[in-house]
Formats: structure tokens, sequence, C-alpha cells
């Protein structure tokens, strides 16, 4: 077994999110994006991490998932790019 160590991004509300499985932190106002986030519902692949707040940001990782966010998207990038978030360690098995 190996261990992998994996950073956890603060999403508000004690949410976090795997760092590394963002692709993109969007502004949900314009019309692509709420039809991006009704898409999501109807597949089964949003998760809703507002707490019932309004919806401020969306994040989309590398697996189609849609998480909405109560907070800024500017606020979450930042976040991202200072390096803040929790690490975690992870053991997995090697594949031979």
């Amino acid at each position: 077994m190996g261990k992998h160590e994996t950073k956890l991004l603060n999403i508000g509300f004690n949410n976090g999110v795997v760092a590394s499985r963002i692709i993109a932190i969007v502004n949900p106002s314009s019309s692509p994006m709420k039809r991006l986030r009704e898409d999501a519902r109807e597949r089964g692949l949003l998760i809703d991490a507002t707490q019932g707040r309004k919806t401020r940001s969306i994040i989309i990782t590398d697996s189609s998932h849609v998480i909405l966010s109560a907070i800024q998207a500017e606020t979450i990038s930042n976040r991202l790019l200072d390096g803040g978030g929790a690490r975690i360690n992870i053991n997995t098995k090697e594949q031979m």
C-alpha cells in the first residue's frame, strides 16, 4: 500500500472539495451556468453545498459533478491559488 496526500479546499460550511479534481470555478448568474446547473440536477451530478443560502459560485469537477457553494467564486479561487486547504493522507493500494 502507498500513501497519497490530498488537499481539500474549503468551499464553505465545513464542506470540502479535493482541489486536484476542480477544473473550473464560475459565477452562477449567466444563462449557460443556470442550464449547466439544471442539466447536472437531471443527471444526478449536482451537489448543493450552500446550506440553503444563495448560490454564489459553481465548481465543476473532472468527474462532471457540479457543486454549488455560497462562497464567492473569487474567494474560492484565491483559496485555491494561495494553497489554503487541509491536507489529508489517504492510503491507496498500488496497482500492479
